[in-house]
């Protein structure tokens, strides 16, 4: 396997700080798409004078949206420019959230919303293309200064969105939101580089290849098992603990969750420092501790089912001991299948992402179940169990890699130079199984 692409340099002359800053806004301008609609259900309702559950349909289908987004048109990443790319994907959204903001009516709001999600996934497309822009010893800094810029959409969305909502309507927040993608189009086109893309393959060819990619890249799959596992105990805790706040324990209004998540705003200064340690470290290293961190928030959200100001305080340190774990396991993750192949970033991304999608969708689902039979305590016994899974299968990994690597030293001639390719050989393979 190779690391870099003739078409597609590692380290690209136009990889500049402007062009690494250009790329977070578009992720935090992208994810945002998808989520401030969350904020504003009930205004939907009063609005367009429908019922709440037919209101939370235009979250569900910008969501179904961004997911078909993500198989349909991130692979393009490899076959088309990466910056005419970006802005007219950017530029479509912002055309679609004009119209969303338009409709006369929920069944026009909701065709809207999916077209918005189909085009608003610029983040998934713009970690491919940094990795190809920077060295390879820089890569995990880029990948969490990205991922900040996501976790800045994802928060700051809702809370602006909704508080815009309250203010003016909730129309109002998707004018904000078209005009914010379509400034960030402008300025991508402006000061994103030229690239050429590394693939000429067919369309159908692109779609097919990220399963094709699942089955002979071990690294790719041990890491989209990594996402889905921790990324199902941080959906499972976000949709338990939003029964939990609202009902007979804290009596809460539902804007308390919202305030929760601000808190771990946190988060988006610790991605970079562990995307640092990855560069320095290594994925495996950054992954064991944070699967530790992920498995040490359990036992402290555990504690936020007493109620009272302790039982709030643990949610907190909880939900903000979880949001880093996830997250710059995240950075570990994306390191690794970015360092697989370099012409196939883009379906590589297209995989790991799917995977992570339909690992937050199951734990969603079962954080409802087992919160509706066993309570608070059996959401963070199901987070519990996850991580235990996910590290027992980490550590089978890390230890099949150190044998290969021994086996691999003790056949050379001792020497300096076959020991450190040796050495290269064996940390360049995974396990299979």
């Amino acid at each position: 396997m190779t690391d870099h692409d003739h078409r597609q340099p590692t380290a690209h002359p136009g990889a500049s700080p402007r062009a690494i800053l250009a790329l977070a806004l578009v992720c935090g301008a992208a994810v945002g798409n998808v989520y401030f609609p969350q904020a504003l259900s009930p205004l939907i309702a009063s609005g367009l004078h429908v019922s709440p559950d037919a209101a939370a349909g235009v979250v569900t289908a910008t969501q179904f949206g961004y997911a078909a987004g993500i198989c349909l048109l991130v692979p393009l990443g490899d076959r088309l420019p990466y910056r005419p790319l970006l802005v007219t994907l950017l530029t479509l959204t912002g055309l679609g959230l004009f119209a969303a903001s338009a409709a006369p009516g929920l069944v026009p709001l909701v065709v809207a919303s999916a077209l918005v999600g189909v085009t608003t996934v610029a983040a998934p497309l713009a970690g491919p293309l940094a990795a190809g822009l920077v060295p390879k010893e820089r890569r995990g800094v880029t990948g969490g200064a990205l991922l900040s810029g996501s976790l800045a959409g994802m928060l700051l969305s809702r809370t602006v969105g909704g508080a815009l909502g309250d203010r003016l309507g909730w129309r109002a927040p998707y004018v904000l939101a078209a005009v914010l993608s379509l400034a960030v189009a402008a300025l991508s086109a402006r000061l994103l580089p030229r690239t050429s893309p590394p693939s000429s393959q067919g369309y159908v060819t692109l779609l097919a290849e990220p399963l094709r990619l699942l089955r002979t890249e071990p690294a790719l799959r041990r890491s989209c098992l990594y996402q889905a596992l921790v990324f199902a105990g941080f959906s499972a805790v976000w949709t338990g603990v939003a029964l939990l706040l609202t009902g007979p324990v804290y009596g809460m209004g539902a804007g308390a969750v919202g305030l929760l998540a601000l808190v771990n705003a946190v988060t988006m200064v610790c991605t970079p420092v562990a995307g640092r340690q990855v560069d320095r470290r290594g994925p495996d290293a950054v992954n064991r501790v944070c699967f530790l961190v992920v498995g040490a928030s359990a036992a402290v959200l555990a504690l936020g089912g007493a109620g009272g100001a302790a039982g709030v305080m643990a949610l907190v340190v909880g939900t903000l001991l979880l949001d880093v774990g996830m997250q710059s396991g995240m950075v570990a993750n994306t390191v690794r299948i970015q360092a697989l192949r370099a012409e196939v970033r883009s379906r590589l991304t297209t995989a790991y992402m799917t995977c992570a999608y339909l690992g937050g969708a199951v734990g969603s689902w079962l954080g409802t179940r087992a919160y509706g039979r066993f309570g608070w305590l059996g959401v963070c016994a199901l987070v519990a169990a996850l991580t235990a899974v996910t590290l027992a299968r980490h550590r089978g990994a890390t230890r099949r890699t150190a044998g290969r690597f021994r086996r691999s030293a003790a056949s050379g001639s001792g020497a300096a130079g076959p020991t450190m390719a040796a050495r290269a050989a064996a940390t360049s393979r995974e396990e299979t199984s």
